[in-house]
């Protein structure tokens, strides 16, 4: 099966019609390790290796490309590990040829980052003649934590910075990860811890306007950020809080305090409703705000630091970047041209990713950095919270399955930066001075155990909807105007049509007035044509006359021959002749004149007959020319419009036809697309629907076999009740006959196994003892611990206070502890201590604590699940002698280990051992002493091994004047124990102006001269002599 290598864990199922094999390399068939894409063919269910696929939302990356090949649809899926089989459908689908490239990205598991940086010496170390603490190995990322000259720690980080490391270095390896990370769509977290005044703020919040080399974190983050991301499509907004005695506080909006913290029931994810939330323009306006702010927050001046920061200050960055356009110019791109509304129609998705910066205020000691007033009550809320962080850390890094984030503001603004979905870098800043030795290995171990914390980084991409809803409002805005625009268009071009249309009919009016013009003309010619042909029957007529009188002259002429003839023949006939010949002649000439007259008249009629026909021809002629000229031109006019007009109405017809064909194929795209979605969204509900029916199914064959398991557990739970009931008459029987003197057996069987027993006890109570420690044995071979530890969350109080009993005297033996505490004995004391009311199950869990407490391994445990708070709360509510005692002691074990003295201090332990000396109880006060003696023992034992400075926290609490007071009051045991506990403290000089003003140099006399055990006495001499304000009191009195 071929496929090809993705910097992400990926499966992508192809339609492999237009893919050939050639587009991808080959490698060897299956799944493959991370970072592995498999090409799959479409269809089915599909089961890999025995784990399904589950559809992911798209995500598109520039850091993620894959081979620019033709494929016709392309769907991803992701693998999830889940054994159930999953029924495949379509992420996407495209009726397109062209790419359509979706990477579905897993979500990474990836462990927090932790540097280390340590501040230069200031003037005050170099002044100092304390020796360096720490050695530094950067090449190798490990660090050296030199406790004194023979014991040496060393510790590997992921980047170790020397003092000399410069901000940019700090910020490149620590937070530029975490930037970039937030800029691909991820929650992102830095944050910088460590003791006051060894540069937290500076590494973090400086804002470097002389100097840019100088900046901080927060700057150099937003200067990344506003170089990777586009002022129109992306939006950059901050918040600017800080937690200032337990109370969120926004630092861009100074009168907004006591901001509420609300968590989304769904997500889990915390937002503060009400902060002021500011969108940043650019770097200069960011650098503003930022100065604003740390103008507000709260800081003072103590010996550890000149500007000691009072608060928490947390930056918290929105970045929302839109991927829609990137997608749209890569699709573009790929589709080389054969579809330009591909882009266009392309849903838009945006990342929305949260960076959070927070400047945590430093831990400090009131002692070293010399506060008071007020500075007090904000180190105890600074410490407190930095206490739950702690916790929570060490929750996170033992896999435990409560963390209790919910105890401070701090953890639960933090709840998504460790083991949340957020990629985190912490930086840890020390000091190298040995004199603050302590801080510095609490900080480191703090650095160690963050690093165990794994984190599951989650992309968070969304559809924007709101560029979608513009983008779609754009879209039928346009396609309103567009259908308006060309409403419009149609209306100009009917009113041209209705205004060439009005042209025509005017020219047809011209045209029929040239119609009857030609008709008139036709008349006039027709008229002139009669009168023709009149005149020419008229010239007919006057020729038919003149040829008559040609022909009558012509036979006067041969008559006037003939009569001349005559006149020659006869002479008689002359007058006659000659006056009919006169008469002749006149009328000859009258005739001849007639004639010619006759004639020109003719003639003239003639000429005007030719002019009239000339004229008449001609001007028929030209107005035939004319009309035909003119009508000519009217019908090549007529058809030129008809022509333009029939060929625009046929392009607006056309244009109307494809206008019609695009919207009718633009609605049916639309419409299709619309029901691609519909079916992509029906169809995974669908998946979910079948889904959920299938996991209702399993959930009803789980409910019905968990019915089935509790319905076994009560029914062994009911033998075991009995079993408990019967070895209870036993155990009454078996004291009987031993002659017990006490009420109840297990509760004499915790007495006698505490390492504080009283050893006034008969030999005939410990051999009672014996025989019930054989007893418990007994239950326990035949039992069994995983079989009892369950009673002790039983309902009935009678079978938890036997159940607490056994447990109690189990704890009793070694062999014991370390089995009870890993099958969760530890967990089910700490939780009946919490939840029970009744003073016996009080009296007896405290002994069972008491005895798991004299582990060393166990100790730790039993203080960091909050023992030590739950038994000074109990020791606070009861008067019992015996549950004070009990109580007493167990946290007397607990003053033996130097490790947990803080947390006994803040935890109020010191405290809760001297309430218990109100009781007056002999017992408990002997206890009280023993722990004061554990205490101070190994307070000395620092302060000579030089790894621990200042006064005793026994005095700080008031515990001197109590134990000088008392010294000799009470029996022989207190007695040696308050004793030894004066002798140690008169090991540190910086107890002994408080032990002179308190009369502590008598009682260190007495001590030394009666003591009744010489180490003690011993002890008291050296302390005395080695102190020369001991010395000089002794000498002045």
């Amino acid at each position: 099966m071929p496929f090809f290598l993705l910097p992400t864990a990926c499966l992508i199922v192809v339609d492999r019609k237009t893919v050939s094999d050639d587009d991808i390399p080959e490698e060897p068939h299956g799944l493959g390790a991370l970072g592995a894409a498999v090409l799959f063919p479409l269809g089915g269910p599909l089961v890999v290796d025995g784990c399904s696929l589950a559809v992911v939302q798209e995500v598109q990356s520039s850091r993620r490309t894959l081979p620019s090949c033709r494929l016709s649809l392309l769907h991803v899926y992701v693998f999830d590990g889940a054994p159930e089989q999953c029924l495949l459908g379509p992420l996407l689908q495209s009726e397109q040829d062209n790419v359509r490239l979706l990477v579905a990205v897993a979500a990474d598991s990836v462990r927090v980052r932790v540097a280390v940086r340590v501040r230069p010496k200031n003037t005050e170390e170099l002044n100092s003649d304390f020796a360096d603490c720490v050695e530094l190995q950067p090449e190798l990322k490990r660090l050296k934590l030199k406790k004194n000259n023979w014991s040496l720690e060393s510790y590997k980080f992921d980047e170790v910075f020397t003092q000399s490391a410069s901000q940019r270095r700090v910020y490149e390896a620590v937070a530029k990860p975490v930037v970039e990370s937030v800029l691909d769509g991820y929650n992102g977290t830095v944050m910088a811890y460590g003791q006051t005044g060894t540069g937290k703020t500076y590494t973090v919040g400086q804002l470097g306007k002389n100097d840019p080399s100088e900046r901080g974190i927060m700057v150099r983050a937003l200067e990344g950020i506003f170089a990777n991301t586009t002022a129109g499509s992306d939006t950059v907004t901050i918040s600017y809080l800080q937690l200032y005695l337990e109370s969120v506080q926004d630092l861009l909006s100074p009168e907004k305090t006591n901001i509420p913290i609300v968590e989304d029931p769904k997500t889990g994810e915390v937002s503060l409703p009400g902060s002021a939330v500011v969108q940043l323009n650019d770097l200069d306006h960011f650098l503003e705000l930022l100065q604003a702010g740390e103008a507000n927050r709260h800081a003072a001046n103590t010996k550890l630091n000149t500007e000691s920061s009072r608060s928490h200050a947390m930056l918290v960055v929105h970045v929302h970047r839109s991927i829609g356009g990137k997608r749209e110019n890569e699709i573009s791109s790929l589709s080389d041209g054969t579809n330009d509304n591909l882009a266009s129609h392309h849903v838009p998705h945006i990342l929305k990713s949260k960076l959070l910066i927070v400047d945590l205020a430093g831990s400090e000691r009131i002692d070293k950095s010399g506060i008071e007033g007020r500075m007090i009550e904000e180190t105890k809320f600074i410490n407190l919270s930095l206490t739950s962080l702690g916790k929570c850390i060490n929750a996170l890094a033992e896999n435990n399955p409560y963390i209790p984030t919910r105890d401070s503001k701090l953890t639960r603004l933090l709840r998504d930066s460790f083991g949340g979905s957020a990629r985190t870098s912490l930086i840890v800043t020390v000091g190298p001075s040995a004199q603050y030795y302590s801080e510095t290995a609490s900080t480191i171990l703090f650095g160690q155990r963050a690093m165990k914390v794994v984190n599951t980084v989650k992309l968070k991409e969304e559809v924007d909807y709101e560029n979608l809803c513009k983008k779609l409002e754009y879209h039928v805005d346009y396609l309103t105007s567009e259908t308006d625009r060309q409403q419009k268009l149609r209306e100009i071009e009917r009113e041209q049509m209705e205004k060439k249309l009005k042209e025509q009919e005017a020219l047809i009016v011209e045209t029929k007035i040239f119609v009857s013009k030609y008709e008139y003309l036709e008349k006039q010619k027709n008229h002139w044509e009669l009168e023709a042909k009149k005149l020419l029957k008229e010239l007919n007529i006057q020729k038919n006359e003149n040829d008559r009188l040609s022909q009558e002259i012509g036979h006067l002429e041969e008559n006037f021959k003939q009569i001349k003839q005559q006149e020659l023949e006869s002479s008689t006939h002359q007058k006659v002749l000659a006056d009919t010949t006169n008469t002749y002649q006149k009328n000859i000439a009258e005739l001849i004149n007639q004639l010619e007259s006759e004639r020109s008249h003719c003639t003239n009629l003639e000429e005007q007959l030719s002019v009239m026909k000339k004229s008449l021809s001609d001007n028929i002629k030209s107005v035939q020319e004319r009309i035909v000229d003119d009508l000519a031109r009217e019908n090549s006019k007529l058809n030129e419009i008809a022509t333009s007009k029939i060929q625009s109405l046929e392009v607006m017809n056309r244009e109307l036809l494809m206008e019609k064909e695009r919207i009718v194929d633009y609605l049916t795209r639309e419409n299709s697309k619309l029901n691609e979605i519909a079916s992509s969204k029906i169809q995974p509900l669908e998946v979910m629907n079948k889904e959920l029916l299938m996991e209702k199914e399993f959930l009803n064959k789980e409910l019905e076999s968990l019915k089935d398991k509790l319905l076994d557990e009560e029914r062994q739970r009911r033998c075991l009740e009995g079993e408990i009931v019967k070895l209870k008459k036993f155990l009454i029987d078996g004291n009987a006959e031993n002659g017990s003197k006490r009420s109840h057996w297990a509760e004499n069987s915790t007495s006698s196994t505490l390492p504080f027993e009283n050893p006034s006890k008969s030999h005939k109570s410990r051999e009672s003892v014996s025989a019930q420690k054989d007893t418990i044995s007994k239950i326990f071979e035949e039992v069994g611990l995983s079989n009892i530890l369950p009673l002790l969350k039983s309902e009935e109080l009678d079978v938890q206070i036997h159940a607490v009993k056994v447990v109690a005297n189990l704890a009793a033996e070694d062999i014991n502890q370390e089995r009870i505490v890993k099958e969760g004995g530890l967990d089910a004391l700490l939780m009946l201590l919490e939840i029970s009311k009744d003073a016996t199950v009080h009296r007896i869990t405290a002994g069972a604590l008491a005895n798991l407490a004299m582990n060393g391994s166990n100790q730790s445990l039993i203080v960091s699940k909050g023992g030590t708070r739950l038994l000074a709360n109990i020791a606070s509510k009861t008067e019992d002698p015996q549950t004070l005692r009990m109580i007493a002691g167990a946290i007397a074990n607990l003053c033996g280990n130097e490790k947990l003295h803080v947390m006994l201090k803040k935890d109020s332990g010191i405290k809760a051992l001297l309430q218990m000396i109100k009781s007056g109880h002999s017992e408990v006060i002997a206890q009280v002493a023993r722990g004061f003696a554990n205490f101070a023992k190994c307070e000395s034992r620092g302060i000579a091994q030089g790894y621990q400075k200042g006064k005793s926290v026994l005095i700080e609490e008031g515990a001197l004047y109590w134990m000088i007071t008392n010294s000799s009051t009470y029996s022989a045991s207190t007695r040696r124990h308050i004793e030894l506990a004066l002798c140690h403290l008169a090991q540190n000089e910086d107890n002994a102006l408080d032990l002179i003003r308190g009369g502590g140099i008598k009682e260190l006399i007495r001590i030394s001269q009666d003591s009744s055990k010489e180490e003690t006495r011993n002890l008291a001499k050296k302390a005395l002599d080695s102190n020369s304000s001991f010395s000089s009191e002794m000498y002045t009195s």
